[in-house]
């Protein structure tokens, strides 16, 4: 007889039989079968695909389902691990597919009486599964979906109640591990069933955040404060927020969540919504001692815990469904929440990347242009590769649904702020206050009297009258701040692209728009109409070039930024004397920009420039800053051999080409952190491949400015992250074998980094109120000081001291300024040069120094 034809047999005599064991085994033996004679594996079991089950199981009453279930349970709880996880082996072929039928029947519709799901509850919580006594490993949530669906609002029976409140106590006391999230799940539900048990009363049912975490104690603080009525329009909401799952949300769950938010009305969702994601940004992560004895040792280590991953999914909810609100407020604070949300914590990675994750994607989906400028400053911000990955697809989308260029969309998306010439007034009350930008990531306020005078402090009736405008100020302040850093990243970016703009766009949405015109007037341009090409900077309200001769450029003309590679050594000095001279300051290196040229052993080398090669750079820092100027770099560590991390690498898909900047692990002296992670790279080859089929470029290939922009970047790399810079790597042991490249960088030949720094102290120093005991020597700033006199490393900024070089170790103290007050400089961002005249203002007067440590060194007291 075939094999169906008996299962068709057995089932029609089955309500003869009763549901005995031998049918149930030979269901299982059937279904096993008909799964091999399919050429399936025990891998890809789907029992809806079974005919045994579309014409037997799926056809049985559900009382014999439940007795079917029994059976299931009794057999994966008595399964003997000793048997061994052989796919030959029958024993493990059927525990395969009574696991598979066990989940699959609480998946599909299942009614239970409650003295049948009283003995399914008595079942899990008396066999383990796998030897394992964690009630966890069944699939209790599925079964508890079944009986929210059927008793969800009825009077439970006394003996069920207590079943219930059973199991939710032993889940209580369950350890979890990685399925707290479960865990929580079912213990919530279990909470509203029997809430919702006590009457018949046809109230909402009470829903909370499952955590334990303190945002999950905060938020349901906040809700049981309500009133009854709100309440109860709430508990649906946050019921839909413990639903979200994936990466983004569907239709149907954002359709869903507007008609639960409308209900409520969008004014308290808003309110309560900011509330919390303000708490959110604020939030620390808790920091945890162990301690743990084996045998005679004693271990200790120390865990980080930020949000309960239950209290995750729910918050991605919320954020998914704050798309809806056209709020300014709450769009700046999941601005901060992404922030928040990707800062690493210590040996975890980022705090909740999937909550992250979520604010871009509301950012991105929210009305108007706001949300994107907040993402597209963001992503200057967050440097891990998945994450610009995000940034750069939702701003591609965001571009493809306004129809215009992406580097358009991110103009469009700076908000002006209603500034004019770099400020706004604002009236509160009697009193007025100015807004005033003072540099790049800075700004101040200065209030007035009535009669016009200024006021030093806040006035005390705006603090008590105006409390809410004034955090508003100040929040705004901030906000300033932190979109001028961004712009002039992605000013200083643009060199790399050459981007070319139409005059009327160039000078209606940018130049003059309120906070770009702040960056852009002291910036250099090129105007070119028709082969003939102009460069000028705006000054005293006209464009003017290096010569101070004035121009009117040509409305049809196109505008670049100004880069110097390829013009005149007389060219550049002149327009670095023409900043100097009228002390512009230039929110990045544009004149005084560092010119890398291909050299002759390039030429020679063909396909690869060894020309920053055999330096020894922090990994860690190195990493960093790679990703600050939007390099592709993955760590490399111990538990590795390094070969798929071995270059950091640059994208440049306007010319088709990827950059590459390769390093190797220094592997000495167990040099690496307790993540594994190795201390030290060594540099290696610069190379340019094309995208799509990585084949090498001959340099002369390359774009001289984008070889420029690559070089110089790799230039920086070493000159920031190497181990030359520190002051005490060689005294605190760095690597023995390295010590040499210590020496020799710390005291040797100038990078270009360094000559630009060279050229600007040498026109600086004159003018310094040192200068009688300070002058430029080669490689060094020498200043003769009361006792000593010094030499400080135009590169590195490490001191050697006269008459016999012995290093003096000074550490600078990166919470404070490093640049003595009053110095002009023609640019922003140079921190060593800022390091080196400040060490040139300290020991100048070294009979003054009092840190004890510095002292020491020097002597001669």
């Amino acid at each position: 007889m075939a094999l169906f034809d008996h299962f068709k047999n057995l089932f029609a005599n089955l309500n003869e039989q009763a549901s005995s064991s031998s049918v149930f085994d030979e269901v299982i033996l059937g279904s096993i079968q008909e799964h091999e004679k399919n050429n399936g594996t025990l891998w890809d079991i789907k029992i809806n695909n079974l005919s045994i089950y579309q014409e037997g199981v799926l056809k049985w009453p559900d009382a014999q389902k439940v007795q079917f279930i029994h059976f299931l349970l009794k057999n994966i709880g008595s399964y003997d691990s000793k048997t061994g996880y052989d796919a030959k082996n029958v024993k493990y072929q059927k525990l395969r597919f009574q696991e598979a039928y066990l989940q699959h029947l609480f998946r599909a519709k299942l009614l239970m009486s409650e003295e049948e799901v009283v003995g399914l509850i008595q079942l899990f919580l008396q066999k383990g599964r796998y030897s394992d006594t964690n009630v966890l490993n069944w699939p209790i949530g599925l079964m508890l979906n079944q009986v929210e669906k059927q008793y969800a609002g009825k009077v439970l029976g006394e003996d069920f109640k207590k079943t219930l409140q059973s199991l939710k106590s032993h889940l209580e006391g369950v350890k979890a591990y990685y399925q707290e999230k479960e865990r929580l799940k079912m213990i919530g539900k279990l909470e509203v069933l029997l809430q919702t048990g006590e009457s018949a009363k046809p109230n909402v049912m009470p829903t909370r955040f499952l955590g334990s975490d303190e945002f999950a104690k905060y938020a349901n603080g906040k809700i049981e404060g309500l009133d009854l009525q709100h309440r109860e329009l709430w508990y649906p909401i946050i019921a839909h927020a413990q639903k979200a799952s994936g990466g983004k949300p569907t239709q149907k769950y954002l359709a869903t969540a507007k008609a639960l938010i409308e209900a409520l009305g969008f004014p308290a969702f808003k309110n309560m919504l900011n509330d919390w994601f303000l708490f959110l940004g604020n939030l620390k992560e808790r920091k945890e001692e162990h301690v743990n004895n084996y045998i005679t040792h004693t271990y200790t280590y120390t865990t980080y815990h930020f949000l309960d991953s239950v209290t995750i999914d729910e918050i991605k909810g919320f954020i998914w469904m704050a798309s809806y609100l056209e709020d300014k407020n709450t769009l700046q604070l999941l601005s901060r929440l992404a922030e928040r949300s990707y800062r690493k914590i210590p040996g975890q990675g980022p705090a909740a990347a999937a909550m992250g994750n979520a604010c871009l994607y509301t950012l991105y989906k929210s009305a108007g242009l706001y949300g994107v400028g907040q993402l597209s400053g963001l992503k200057f911000r967050i440097k891990q590769n998945s994450t610009q990955k995000l940034f750069e697809k939702y701003l591609d989308d965001a571009a493809a649904e306004k129809k215009v260029p992406k580097h358009e969309i991110e103009d469009l998306a700076v908000p002006d702020y209603e500034l004019q010439n770099g400020q706004k007034e604002l009236q509160f009350g009697e009193f007025k206050v100015v807004l005033r930008i003072t540099g790049i990531g800075k700004t101040e306020t200065q209030w007035y009297k009535p009669d016009g005078s200024p006021q030093k402090s806040i006035p005390a009736s705006v603090k008590t009258q105006f409390a809410t405008e004034l955090k508003d100020l100040r929040n705004e302040a901030k906000e300033i701040e932190q979109t001028l850093i961004t712009q002039k990243d992605r000013l200083d970016r643009m060199l790399r692209v050459n981007r070319q703009l139409k005059w009327g766009y160039f000078h209606t949405m940018l130049f003059t728009q309120g906070l770009l015109s702040y960056l852009y007037e002291p910036i250099i341009w090129r105007f070119e109409q028709e082969g003939v090409t102009q460069i000028g900077i705006f000054r005293d309200g006209q464009w003017t070039n290096e010569k101070a001769e004035t121009f009117i450029p040509d409305e049809t003309c196109t505008v670049s930024l100004w880069h110097p590679v390829g013009e005149s050594l007389v060219t550049i000095q002149a327009w670095r004397n023409f900043l100097q001279t009228r002390q512009i300051q230039q929110p990045f290196k544009q004149a005084f920009r560092e010119v890398y040229l291909l050299t002759e052993a390039e030429v020679n080398t063909r396909v690869y420039s060894n020309r920053m090669a055999a330096h020894v750079l922090k990994q860690h820092q190195f990493s960093s800053l790679a990703k600050s100027r939007g390099w592709k770099y993955a760590l490399m560590g111990a538990y590795d051999d390094g070969r798929y991390n071995e270059a950091a690498s640059l994208d440049l898909p306007e010319y088709g080409l990827r950059a590459e900047f390769w390093v190797n692990e220094i592997n000495a002296d167990q040099a690496f952190n307790d993540a594994g992670i190795w201390h030290y790279v060594a540099t290696d080859q610069v190379r340019f491949v094309k995208m799509g089929n990585d084949q090498p470029c001959n340099l002369i290939d390359v774009p001289t400015i984008i070889f420029s922009e690559v070089m110089r970047d790799v230039d920086l790399f070493v000159g920031v992250a190497s181990v030359g810079n520190d002051p005490t790597w060689s005294d605190s042991g760095g690597i023995p074998a390295y010590r040499d490249y210590w020496q020799s960088y710390s005291f040797g030949n100038l990078s270009e980094l360094a000559k630009t720094r060279k050229e600007i102290l040498t026109q600086l120093v004159p003018r310094l109120k040192i200068n009688k005991v300070a002058e430029i020597k080669d490689r060094f700033l020498v200043v003769k000081g009361k006792l000593r006199t010094y030499k400080i490393h135009i590169g590195s900024t490490n001191i050697l001291m006269e008459p016999n070089d012995q290093y003096l170790c000074i550490v600078p103290d990166r919470t404070k300024p490093a640049l003595a007050p009053n110095v002009f400089l023609p640019f922003e961002g140079d921190t060593g040069l800022s390091i080196i005249l400040s060490k040139a203002f300290l020991l100048a007067e070294d009979d003054l120094i009092e840190d004890g440590t510095i002292v020491s060194q020097i002597g001669g007291r």
